[in-house]
C-alpha cells in the first residue's frame, strides 16, 4: 500500500513543478541572446555628415598642443617653454591671444595665411621690430594690442582697426608717421601712453578716446584736436583725452580744446 505522504506529494506538488519548468523554458526563450562584440568594433570613431559620408578629419597643428585652440580662438599666454615667435595659426583663427611670452619680432609671413583674424593681442612680449606689411593681409582686423613691448616705430596699420593699443613702448615721433592714423576712418580707441613722443600725431575724426599720457609732449596747436580757422566746429565723437604726465601746461592753450565736449586730463596750473 502506497503511503499517504507520497500520494499527497504526487497530487499536490507534481503539477506545480511541471508548471514552473514550463515557465522557465518560456522565459529563457524570451531572453534575448547577448550580442557578440568583435574586437574590430572598437576601432576609431569617424564623424559622418547627414548623408552618411565620412567627414575629413580636422587638421592637427603643433600650435594647438602648446596653446588652447577653441572655436576660432587661439590662447598662447605665458607659454612654457618660452615662445619667442608668433606661432603657426589655424587658417580659421579669428582671435589670437599671445600675451606674456618672449616674442621679439613680427615677420611679414606670420599672419599671411590668416585673413580671418579680427583681434590680435601680443601685449607683454619683447617685440622690438615689426616688418613692413605684417598686417597688410588682414582686412578684417579690428583690434590690435601691442602694449608693454619695445617698439620704437610702427608699421602700416590695417584700415578697419577700431582699437589700437601701444601703451608702454619706446615710440618716438621719428617712428610714428604724422599721418599714421589719418586713413583709419573707423579707429575709435587709440592708446599711446607711456612712450617717448614729443608731438601729437594726426588724429582721425572717428576717435572717441585718445591716451597720450606720460610722453614728452611739450606743445600743441589750435589744430591738434580742433580746426583753428573756425569756432563752429565741434568734435562730437571724442569724449576722453589724456595728456597728463607730459611737460605741457594746458592752461596756456585754451583754444586748442574749444571744439571738445570735455577738457583733457592733464596739468593746468
Amino acid at each position: 500500500m502506497i503511503p499517504l505522504r507520497i500520494l499527497i506529494f504526487t497530487y499536490v506538488m507534481l503539477p506545480w513543478i511541471v508548471s514552473s519548468a514550463a515557465k522557465g523554458e518560456y522565459m529563457e526563450a524570451r531572453t534575448p541572446a547577448k550580442a557578440t562584440v568583435r574586437a574590430s568594433d572598437y576601432g576609431v570613431l569617424q564623424d559622418t555628415d547627414t548623408d552618411g559620408g565620412v567627414l575629413p578629419k580636422a587638421e592637427v597643428l603643433p600650435t594647438c598642443l602648446l596653446c588652447v585652440c577653441l572655436s576660432g580662438s587661439v590662447y598662447c599666454e605665458d607659454v612654457s617653454p618660452d615662445m619667442s615667435a608668433v606661432p603657426t595659426l589655424p587658417k580659421e583663427t579669428a582671435y589670437l591671444y599671445a600675451r606674456f611670452n618672449k616674442i621679439t619680432k613680427i615677420h611679414r609671413e606670420d599672419f599671411a595665411d590668416t585673413a580671418t583674424l579680427r583681434r590680435i593681442d601680443l601685449s607683454g612680449n619683447l617685440i622690438s621690430e615689426i616688418e613692413d606689411g605684417s598686417f597688410s593681409k588682414l582686412p578684417n582686423l579690428e583690434e590690435l594690442k601691442l602694449a608693454e613691448n619695445r617698439l620704437t616705430k610702427l608699421p602700416m596699420l590695417p584700415s578697419k582697426l577700431v582699437t589700437f593699443n601701444a601703451n608702454f613702448n619706446r615710440l618716438k615721433n621719428q617712428g610714428v608717421k604724422a599721418n599714421a592714423f589719418k586713413k583709419l576712418t573707423r579707429l575709435a580707441y587709440l592708446y599711446l601712453g607711456d612712450n617717448e613722443l614729443t608731438a601729437v600725431p594726426h588724429l582721425p575724426e572717428s576717435l572717441y578716446v585718445v591716451h597720450l599720457h606720460n610722453n614728452n609732449i611739450s606743445t600743441i596747436t589750435d589744430e591738434t584736436f580742433c580746426k583753428g580757422n573756425t569756432s563752429h566746429y565741434i568734435r562730437t565723437n571724442m569724449y576722453e583725452v589724456r595728456l597728463d604726465g607730459n611737460p605741457l601746461k594746458l592752461s596756456e592753450h585754451p583754444n586748442s580744446f574749444i571744439c571738445l565736449q570735455s577738457l583733457p586730463i592733464g596739468w593746468y596750473k
